[in-house]
């Protein structure tokens, strides 16, 4: 197997920072037990401020796709990082309810902000053939400094929880500091403007409104896999705390598989078929988890169902760089990571109701059902990225136009090249 082409130095460094950001990204899942043993509150109080939270995430990815083209990506991404800092802060010193109700809101306002322009810089700063790579990086350093953050969470979470939303909030401007020294000021193109002074409507755009509908349906699937898992391992019998092994060995394969993106077979595979391809291993992994009974087998389904999700996360992400006019793909992908926000609302709701209703079994089984639609939708109407030709070479900067090619459309040994301003 060739070795793979070195990323850019912007974009390795991103990668570091966000890791660095992730390491400390295991305060949320413990925000709705800071509500109710913090401050006494009931369990439906916990959850509707956290749906509430939610639901803010959704201007926050809105925000940050408009503010990643308007203002620069760098900017952007240090403003929402340093928004979190605040609200993780107010959280942690509040000493009423209606505080940290309001820092909860507050957080999931600026939560999102700095996803959008992560994601426009890697798309932008890498050549089409490498774009793949690049978001499945993106995904595994978010992996590894996920595993650090389980075992921190572990030990602070012992002691105090609101020590917790310290130590995030501490990540948070380590990562802010790094971005502002490390990453190249950006200027974005004029708001509104696409080719030839052309308007920018991402909700206008049929393609993007394919794999907005699609991701949104699997972010839906993985949200089950991340808030549900501990209420249905109770319901099969075995410890909730097993969810944080099963978390643990997605997060390592997803670190230790990056190999398999660069495979000859891999790379070639077109954009459809990739996906399709990787719902079918996700709905092998699922049909694992309702099947299963032991531990043993729940690692090897959660093995299975990563290498699924490995491929998603690289592909459909380049899918919608590729999409996006030049100058314009932050807001593209802000639009797409908007399905993030409605499945993180729905999946509390969804998950512990077909919990309730039909068990544990019938839940992993609805939602592999779901995979193999998805599967079969992925071949009949996603399209492969659009081929843009133009003059200029990819230099690894961290802005400019980026032009999309499907990496399973272009053999390897073909030039492909991309303008960047």
């Amino acid at each position: 197997m060739p070795r793979p082409e070195p990323l850019p130095r912007t974009v390795r460094l991103l990668l570091l920072a966000r890791g660095v950001n992730q390491l400390g990204a295991f305060s949320l899942p413990f925000l709705a037990a800071l509500i109710s043993a913090g401050h006494g509150a009931s369990l439906t109080v916990a959850g509707l401020v956290t749906a509430a939270f939610g639901l803010a995430t959704i201007p926050s990815r809105l925000a940050g796709g408009a503010l990643a083209d308007r203002i620069g990506r760098r900017t952007t991404i240090v403003l929402g990082l340093c928004g979190c800092a605040v609200a993780q802060l107010v959280i942690a010193a509040s000493a009423s309810l209606a505080w940290t109700v309001a820092g909860a809101l507050l957080l999931g306002l600026a939560f999102e902000l700095y996803e959008p322009p992560s994601q426009a810089i890697i798309g932008e700063s890498v050549p089409e053939r490498q774009r793949v790579r690049a978001f499945s990086l993106l995904g595994a350093a978010l992996a590894a400094g996920g595993m650090g953050a389980g075992l921190l969470a572990a030990l602070l979470g012992r002691w105090d929880l609101r020590w917790l939303f310290v130590i995030d909030a501490a990540t948070c401007l380590a990562c802010a500091l790094l971005i502002r020294l490390a990453l190249p000021h950006d200027r974005p193109a004029p708001p509104g403007a696409g080719p030839a002074g052309t308007a920018v409507r991402p909700l206008r755009d049929r393609a993007l409104m394919g794999v907005l509908a699609t991701g949104t349906a699997y972010a839906l699937i993985n949200q089950q896999t991340v808030m549900t898992l501990p209420l249905a391992l109770e319901q099969q019998g075995l410890p909730a705390a097993d969810a944080g092994l099963l978390f643990t060995a997605t997060a390592a394969t997803t670190v230790l598989a990056q190999p398999l993106i660069a495979l000859r077979r891999t790379s070639r595979l077109a954009t459809p078929a990739a996906l399709a391809l990787a719902h079918l291993l996700l709905a092998a992994g699922l049909t694992g988890y309702a099947l299963a009974h032991a531990l043993p087998a729940l690692l090897a389904s959660a093995v299975v169902w990563s290498l699924g999700d490995l491929l998603v996360i690289g592909r459909v992400y380049a899918l919608v760089t590729a999409l996006a006019p030049p100058g314009a793909s932050g807001r593209y992908l802000a639009v797409f990571g908007t399905g993030w926000g409605v499945a993180a609302t729905l999946a509390p709701v969804l998950g512990t109701q077909l919990l309730a209703r039909t068990g544990a079994t019938a839940l992993w089984s609805a939602m592999a059902a779901l995979c193999l639609l998805l599967a079969a939708l992925h071949l009949r109407v996603t399209q492969r990225p659009p081929v843009r030709r133009s003059a200029g070479t990819a230099r690894g900067s961290a802005t400019g136009a980026a032009a999309g090619t499907d990496p399973g459309d272009v053999p390897p040994s073909r030039p492909v090249r991309s303008a960047h301003r």
